[in-house]
């Protein structure tokens, strides 16, 4: 079992899943079909679904094109997301089973970036597909739901166990680190995070996967109990008060402007 890298367009990344004894996979957002059936063939693998997270075209827009060239491929993605998703086959909503060869992945409910995005969390493999809803060090842009709706999504993720390995959709990681340092300057483990991934990134390495638990000490919008930051956000907004849901949309807002 094996969960590969898949660059896509400028910044995105797409996986594969796969099964050691089929040989079966699983693309998890296609952007662009030539890369994904290219990857899925170097490594003798038989590709079977694509995952969508979010109907964005950075996500989906390769779906149509990878249908036609792949008799029988099962696309899944939200229902939710109300006929967007491009070649949909099997509409799916939270709570829900998707099997890959042995593998079994369970569909999160994280809407907010878009209304029907979801995550696919693989418990066998440790690993969780969050899209554009939980980035390394950040999270998405609130484009359809409000704030309180992007904090339920994020508690979700961050309610997995501390040693999931996060999969997202951008590499964003060292912008992302660097807002972050503004709101908590005095956090070490995230100091030392953003020095990690200067290194990876000078070096032309990705910075995918982190973990449920870095992210659980490091990323700002799954720390607004954090007293330091709600500190930096009160200098600067001395009415803004201590509720989560505020203190998520004020770092939020600051982190569109950054």
């Amino acid at each position: 079992m094996a969960i590969h890298v898949v660059p896509q367009l400028a910044d995105n990344f797409a996986y594969l899943v796969s099964d050691d004894a089929s040989r079966q996979c699983a693309a998890v957002d296609c952007a662009e079909a030539d890369k994904v059936l290219a990857a899925a063939e170097g490594l003798g693998l038989s590709l079977v679904a694509v995952l969508t997270t979010h109907w964005h075209p950075d996500h989906s827009g390769g779906n149509e094109d990878i249908v036609r060239r792949l008799a029988g491929l099962r696309v899944y993605g939200a229902r939710a997301e109300g006929g967007r998703i491009p070649a949909l086959t099997n509409p799916v909503e939270d709570g829900d089973r998707i099997r890959v060869g042995s593998l079994e992945a369970r569909v999160i409910g994280i809407p907010a970036h878009t209304n029907g995005h979801v995550a696919y969390y693989f418990a066998s493999l440790g690993a969780v597909f969050t899209g554009d809803t939980l980035f390394v060090g950040g999270c998405g842009r609130v484009f359809e739901g409000g704030a309180a709706t992007m904090l339920e999504s994020l508690g979700k993720l961050a309610a997995l166990p501390d040693d999931t390995r996060v999969y997202c959709g951008h590499e964003y990681t060292e912008k992302n680190l660097r807002f972050a340092l503004t709101l908590e300057p005095g956090n070490q483990a995230l100091k030392a995070k953003y020095e990690r991934v200067r290194e990876m990134r000078a070096q032309g390495r990705w910075t995918v996967p982190s973990t449920i638990g870095e992210e659980k000490l490091t990323n700002p919008f799954l720390r607004t109990a954090s007293p330091e930051l709600m500190a930096t956000l009160k200098r600067q907004d001395p009415a803004l008060g201590s509720d989560p849901v505020a203190i998520f949309a004020r770092a939020r807002e600051m982190k569109d402007r950054f």
